[in-house]
């Protein structure tokens, strides 16, 4: 997999790409990582890549032709490199906060794709007639405003790096994860609680089920735990599978889903559209019919 980063600020990717699961996915091979410098496209001498809003009003705007002049160098880039793909496998995401709430079955469907394009907005954001023309989908960490977009590229990075092949320790450990298990119903679910030496912590003891070495009630312990867990902390997350009573009903339970592999790739023009018209909504059933 390759990701090519648009950013102002690329020293800001150099310790993070450095370090853990994205340096760990990286040296494998299992991920190629590109900071591009956005400033480098600027057409004046101060490499200037930002002006006064039209219309009035506070802070800055990016402007539209370093921008696009550093999409289409960076994709020229790929198109001529051994580990390129073809530019209509490309995936253009823009982080914003207008954009689709990063779930776990889209992070699932990025981590598929050959080639993503990570475009780093700032300041007031991106003239509009650039993002319209690149036809990106955009993507929100949440409900919240960053200073950039740089912080939503590394947590996407990180997201997707974890789940190529053999980047993590143990084949299973993603598909365990919170929000990786779900109901029959396919609610995601919080993943249970862990432990580990020692036993006895301030008063604290281990559950007695985790030290049985019976792998069955252990197992039927996690289950518990999961439901109870998304029960009390993010009811929401249920929907319809909501339990009438704290008890464990394991038939809402289905096992972890396995992640899709390379061959399972889903063109982009299906999946990718832009965010900014009602028929682009993204729904998880798209993507896991």
């Amino acid at each position: 997999m390759r990701i090519d980063v648009l950013t102002i600020f690329p020293d800001l990717f150099t310790g993070f790409l450095a370090t853990s699961i994205p340096a760990n996915a990286i040296e494998s091979g299992a991920l190629s990582c590109h900071v591009h410098d956005i400033r480098i496209h600027a057409a004046n001498r101060h490499r200037k890549v930002d002006d006064r809003p039209f219309g009035g009003g506070p802070g800055m705007v990016m402007m539209c032709q370093p921008i696009f002049d550093a999409v289409k160098a960076a994709e020229s880039v790929t198109s001529q490199s051994t580990d390129g793909c073809p530019a209509t496998n490309i995936v253009r995401v823009l982080l914003s906060p207008q954009g689709e709430r990063l779930t776990q079955p889209r992070v699932e469907w990025l981590a598929q794709q050959p080639h993503l394009l990570l475009l780093c907005g700032h300041y007031e954001g991106i003239d509009e007639r650039v993002i319209e023309e690149l036809n990106p989908l955009e993507i929100s960490l949440g409900d919240y405003v960053l200073s950039g977009g740089e912080l939503g590229a590394m947590v996407l990075i990180d997201a997707v790096a974890r789940l190529q092949a053999g980047v993590l320790g143990h084949e299973d450990s993603a598909a365990e994860d919170s929000f990786s298990v779900r109901s029959s119903e396919g609610a995601p679910l919080l993943d249970c609680p862990h432990y580990t030496r020692p036993r006895e912590w301030n008063g604290r003891e281990v559950p007695e089920v985790l030290l049985s070495g019976d792998h069955q009630a252990v197992a039927r312990w996690r289950d518990a735990q999961r439901i109870e867990r998304t029960q009390t902390r993010r009811p929401d997350l249920l929907q319809d599978c909501l339990l009438k009573d704290t008890q464990c009903d394991r038939s809402i339970l289905t096992h972890p889903r396995p992640l899709l592999t390379a061959k399972q790739n889903i063109a982009a023009e299906h999946v990718a559209t832009p965010t900014r018209t009602p028929e682009a909504s993204f729904k998880a059933n798209d993507l896991h019919g």
